[in-house]
């Protein structure tokens, strides 16, 4: 049986523990006394270290600019790397696949793995790719209802042969409209069974909501489809139509009997249905068509041949809502997609869309790796529901087959993709043997890197153009690009209803001097919606003036005075409002406090707020919760604006935020885009420049230029006129100042060779 100790013993054992460890403490002071002497002079050295750190950090930077080999250095000690052209990017790739990926990196890799069927050459005109020719027609439908009295046609309930050969009689005179039939012909009414989406109405007639959006349900229908005329066309023409109307009459068009024609399957749905009549029947029908003949003898960088079932592949990818394709609405206007050999395919529209030739920049997927049975193994191989394996989830996405000069090699996340050259390659393969993408997100790292010669290529920033340039190492490539810079005025908001009062906000803006002093001089003035290199630009037109005697004179014209506190006021209201813009972008910091400014010294009061990325949209732009912003937009190479500038695009979320209204302007938008003839599209996008700079909706401040930084070794290589040889070549921008045109005959040296100017 234990037994407990007694109190004594406590007491006993307690003092014995206590006397040791006083003796242990003893030990412990009298050690570090004999050993002060010994950590001072430790401490000391530690400390001086410490003050000597940065001195040699400093040192150990600067040797490593100047002691890295150099270029030259480089290629004497390592002949490969002049086979090798490495690319230094801030940013790593999302997928390299062109369906699906949105990122501008990843799209750099992509355009030299893949080919699209056509491109865009040195002078922003169309090339073959894939394509080596292409036809661009039109298949024009009119419904034909025998109940309408036509003037000139003697038969109570006419044929529509009959209308046929009214048609010819009275337009024959017409030979510009008659050249251009290719052929007609009558296409016998047929029944057709469909579905569409309608919106479900409460009982008080307005759309019930579901997760903050209107409800929708499937509504279906059965048509009687009336019979057609159809004009085959040699060139799309969307004015076709205009003199037939003039002759069978507007009202035809204007109060066609849908109803007699369309019944819904559920009579409740009926009422709902008829919104969508003139979707269901079309009177008129324009359907444009393109052909494309393709190129024989190409092949995928895995040896399997291509042709025309890879490009619809390709485009049933895309469309495939499982994708989830970024660009699913470039080719949702495409009606039915037809091979009609192994080497040609169609394309037909169901209405006038003419940006639809540029879509098919994209490159073309390879049937054979991505078809559903190959998804379906691929599934099965990672243990995965192939019901829900997509595309996206391939392990293609990272491991690319393409046709174009690239092979793909490596992918090492946050460091490189490595690609090698494609000696198959069907327009002869590139100088260089490897493309490297080295990611390097410091730009102060990234510079170095160039300077040492460990990347071949550098996009300068504006402060730094001017040394660059004085640098005879360097060849340097100065351009305008896409991107314009504007204020935008919220229109929804009555101080800015005007287009006086926001033509008297840029007058206030000296843009000279932002271009001067926060751009380091590099960019140019912008007045409208394209981009400055294209033709769609219309040049004549001049930049508002900086001219804040004038701009005062305007808004006191239209009623603001100033008050006692220098500021203008209107029917008791001061002229004030916030102008906003995202973090992370210093040059629009800058415009912020310049517009601010120049319109403080009208009497304008102008606040200023900066905000997060995802903030500024989400609570600000796409809600139109804001009175004025500082923004940009990067423009496309076709000329369609539809959903940056029409009426009809001014929701949430939409593009057209500032809330932008012109009748005239809706009409020439919608006309630019169902137009295929280039020459009348600059004609009309003159027209809309000339009608948005006249309105204001933006201030439109500059176009930033871009420049590009090569080693002068860098240069193009071409062959002899007479064929003996080859000789070296500057290397010269395209039209719209892209240097990468020619990328494929570049070719570095291990010096500086005599050029054969052109």
């Amino acid at each position: 049986m234990s037994r407990l100790p007694s109190t004594n013993h406590l007491l006993s054992l307690k003092s014995s523990i206590f006397k040791s460890a006083r003796f242990k403490f003893c030990e412990i002071l009298i050690l570090l006394v004999l050993t002060l002497p010994i950590c001072y002079d430790f401490i000391m050295f530690v400390k001086r270290i410490l003050i000597f750190f940065p001195l040699v950090l400093i040192f150990f930077l600067a040797q490593s600019f100047f002691w890295v080999p150099t270029y030259d250095k480089q290629a004497l000690g390592s002949p490969e790397r002049l086979k090798k052209y490495i690319h230094g990017s801030a940013a790593d790739a999302e997928m390299l696949n062109p369906a699906i990926s949105a990122d501008t990196t990843s799209s750099s890799i992509e355009q030299l793995v893949f080919d699209g069927l056509i491109s865009l050459d040195d002078k922003l005109e169309y090339r073959p790719r894939l394509a080596t020719s292409w036809t661009q027609s039109e298949e024009a439908f009119l419904v034909v209802d025998p109940r309408h009295r036509i003037q000139g046609i003697a038969k109570p309930s006419p044929e529509p042969a009959d209308w046929l050969d009214f048609l010819r009689q009275s337009l024959k005179g017409n030979s510009k409209w008659t050249a251009n039939i290719k052929s007609v012909e009558v296409i016998p009414g047929t029944t057709i069974q469909g579905t569409l989406q309608v919106l479900v109405l409460g009982s008080d007639g307005s759309p019930e909501l579901l997760n903050g959006r209107p409800r929708m349900e499937s509504a279906s229908y059965t048509f009687q489809q009336p019979d057609r005329i159809k004009f085959v066309l040699v060139r799309i023409d969307q004015d076709f139509f205009n003199p037939i109307k003039r002759l069978i009459g507007d009202d035809y068009f204007t109060s066609f009997p849908y109803e007699d024609f369309i019944q819904a399957e559920n009579p409740r749905q009926r009422e709902r249905l008829k919104l969508h009549f003139p979707e269901i029947l079309q009177v008129t029908e324009h359907s444009p068509v393109i052909d494309f003949d393709l190129r024989r003898g190409v092949r995928f960088h895995d040896g399997h041949e291509f042709d025309s079932g890879d490009v619809l592949f390709t485009y049933r990818s895309i469309m495939d809502i499982k994708t989830a394709s970024p660009r699913r609405s470039d080719y949702e206007p495409v009606k039915s997609a037809e091979v009609l050999g192994p080497y040609k395919i169609r394309f037909t529209y169901k209405r006038l869309f003419s940006p639809a030739i540029n879509s098919w920049f994209m490159g073309i997927l390879p049937e054979h790796l991505l078809n559903a049975e190959v998804l379906k193994k691929e599934a099965l191989a990672q243990k995965t529901d192939p019901e829900k394996f997509t595309i996206r989830d391939s392990k293609f996405n990272r491991n690319p087959v393409g046709t174009g000069p690239f092979k793909f090699a490596d992918w090492k996340s946050d460091e490189l993709i490595r690609l090698q050259r494609n000696d198959d390659y069907w327009e002869g393969p590139p100088e260089y043997q490897e493309y490297i993408m080295r990611i390097i997100p410091d730009a102060l790292t990234q510079e170095m890197e160039f300077y040492a010669g460990a990347v071949d290529n550098y996009s300068a920033q504006p402060h730094q153009v001017a040394r660059f340039k004085q640098e005879e190492k360097y060849q340097s490539f100065s351009s305008l690009g896409y991107f314009f810079a504007y204020i935008g005025y919220n229109q929804r908001n009555p101080l800015f209803k005007s287009a006086e009062v926001r033509k008297a906000l840029g007058m206030a803006i000296d843009v000279e001097q932002i271009i001067k002093y926060v751009l380091y001089g590099e960019g140019e003035r912008v007045t409208g919606p394209y981009a400055k290199m294209t033709d769609w630009y219309d040049q004549q037109v001049q930049p508002l003036p900086y001219d804040p005697a004038g701009a005062l004179e305007i808004l006191n014209g239209l009623g603001w005075q100033k008050n006692a506190e220098a500021f203008l006021e209107k029917d008791g209201k001061v002229f004030e409002f916030n102008l906003i813009t995202n973090a992370g972008n210093p040059i629009r910091k800058n415009i912020l406090t310049i517009a601010q400014n120049g319109w403080r010294k009208l009497g304008i009061k102008c606040n200023t707020q900066i905000f997060e990325w995802a903030v500024f949209l989400k609570d600000f732009v796409n809600t139109h919760n804001f009175d004025a912003v500082v923004l940009g937009w990067s423009m496309g190479i076709d000329p369609d604006l539809y959903q940056i500038w029409h009426s009809s695009q001014t929701g949430k979320r939409q593009l057209n935020f500032v809330g932008y209204e012109n009748a005239e302007a809706d009409r020439l938008i919608v006309r630019i885009r169902q137009e295929y003839d280039k020459a009348e599209q600059i004609k009309m996008t003159h027209q809309l420049h000339q009608i948005i700079a006249r309105d204001q909706p933006y201030t439109f401040l500059y176009v930033r230029k871009a420049t590009q930084l090569l080693d002068k070794k860098i240069v193009i290589v071409e062959p002899e006129s007479d064929g003996s040889g080859e000789k070296y070549a500057r290397i010269y921008p395209t039209r719209d100042g892209e240097i990468n045109y020619y990328f494929n005959k570049w070719r570095k040296l291990d010096t500086v060779p005599q050029f054969s100017e052109k």
